[in-house]
């Protein structure tokens, strides 16, 4: 697998960089967007699958011999239903295929522009209802009136219900200006907006000054600017002579993987960050790669249901080495590689190619990561300015303080 160039659903998901702009909470990716592995050249039918597809060629020739409006049919469209249905069947809500109209809006998520209301979606594993995970702050989206755990009903009156992320992303999406009028809803009741689109930029990190010494970073996905600007952050807060830091992951739904392992080699010495199992009796182990900071000041990191992919790893091997405490809710549970590839039409594919396991051997998909303390925040008490999971690791933070100056 070519180098660590891969991208966890991100929003920079809808990708975000938080420049997201409704992006795929749930990480995204984690796959390299030109895997040499699936090469241009794989564009010819494989021998043993002539049988296979006979019923294929036997529909597409009944549809351009006798179809009544066949005139009026494009084969490109032909060829893209299909594709899609291939993939769909595949019954992975990771996995999915964009058209050539669709695949440029995806693959200019790391941009760092991204044009939309400011919404980072989620599929629920179990009833397929895609929720916003993440309204970004001053974005349309928020003055609209949106929430977190509203579900999308319908796009410009049209049902939503069963559409995949793509789908949806595509019809929310448009340029900077335009209007678009979304159905949602909301407990049980069923409300609608009208939302103008913009042109979304959103701070990767934010940091400040707490009290006792202690730093807080909050990391809003892992972009190609994530390590230098949350090692930047902590150097302005005090860098080695701070007495602890708060790492903030709640919200983050990844990037690229080549950021999470800098993040984590930020913190780690050495040792391994990640395993990704390709299901095959193949394995590749990611160790940390150098850019250790040299600070052991200690650390605690905050995650919520909507921390995932890259967050999740970023956090499994922290708590698996013991470098830091996690505190939180129970994180989203990604535990899966994706690839990105462009096809000979314009089009793209997300496929996901392998699983990741913590540098202990856990596979957290489904179940997310457990924090060492756990401290719930209801979705409805967050316009509150009181914090009770950030108040909880500053007391973490404080108790390990104090315990290293009593020893």
């Amino acid at each position: 697998m070519a180098g660590l160039q891969r991208i966890w659903e991100r929003v920079r998901p809808l990708s975000i960089s938080l420049l997201i702009v409704l992006v795929f909470v749930a990480g995204f990716v984690l796959g390299s967007q030109r895997n040499p592995l699936l090469a241009q050249g794989d564009t010819a039918a494989p021998a043993d699958a002539a049988k296979a597809f006979e019923p294929f060629w036997q529909v597409y020739n009944m549809i351009q011999s006798t179809y009544l409006d066949r005139d009026k049919i494009q084969d490109s469209k032909l060829v893209d239903g299909a594709i899609k249905g291939m993939v769909d069947t595949l019954g992975d809500q990771f996995s999915g295929y964009m058209d050539a109209e669709t695949y440029p809006l995806f693959n200019s998520d790391l941009s760092g522009e991204v044009e939309g209301i400011g919404a980072v979606v989620q599929t629920d594993e179990k009833t397929k209802a895609i929720s916003i995970a993440q309204v970004l702050e001053g974005s349309p989206a928020e003055a609209a009136g949106l929430k977190s755990g509203d579900i999308f009903l319908k796009v410009e009156g049209a049902d939503v219900t069963q559409a995949t992320q793509f789908d949806l992303v595509r019809l929310v999406r448009g340029k900077e200006g335009t209007l678009v009028n979304l159905t949602m809803q909301r407990g049980d009741q069923t409300l609608d907006f009208k939302i103008i689109r913009a042109k979304i930029t959103t701070p990767v990190v934010e940091s400040k000054s707490l009290d006792n010494g202690i730093g807080y970073v909050k990391l809003r996905s892992f972009d190609v600017n994530a390590y230098q600007e949350v090692s930047s952050a902590i150097e302005k807060l005090g860098g080695k002579n701070l007495k602890g830091l708060v790492l903030d992951l709640r919200g983050n739904p990844g990037g690229l993987l080549t950021s999470a392992i800098d993040i984590a080699s930020m913190f780690l010495k050495d040792g391994t960050v990640l395993v990704e199992d390709f299901g095959n009796g193949n394995t590749q182990t990611y160790k940390t790669n150098g850019k250790y900071l040299g600070y052991e000041i200690p650390l605690t990191i905050l995650v919520d249901e909507n921390s995932a992919s890259a967050s999740e790893l970023v956090s499994g091997a922290m708590q698996d080495t013991g470098r830091a405490t996690l505190v939180g809710v129970k994180t989203f549970g990604k535990g899966t590689v994706q690839t990105w590839q462009q096809l000979v039409n314009g089009g793209g594919i997300r496929l996901t190619i392998a699983r990741w396991l913590t540098p202990n051997g856990h596979w957290i998909h489904g179940n997310g990561v457990t924090p060492d303390v756990v401290v719930e925040w209801p979705q409805a008490n967050r316009d509150s300015e009181n914090d009770p999971q950030l108040n909880a690791a500053i007391e973490s933070l404080t108790t390990t303080i104090s315990t290293a100056k009593a020893s």
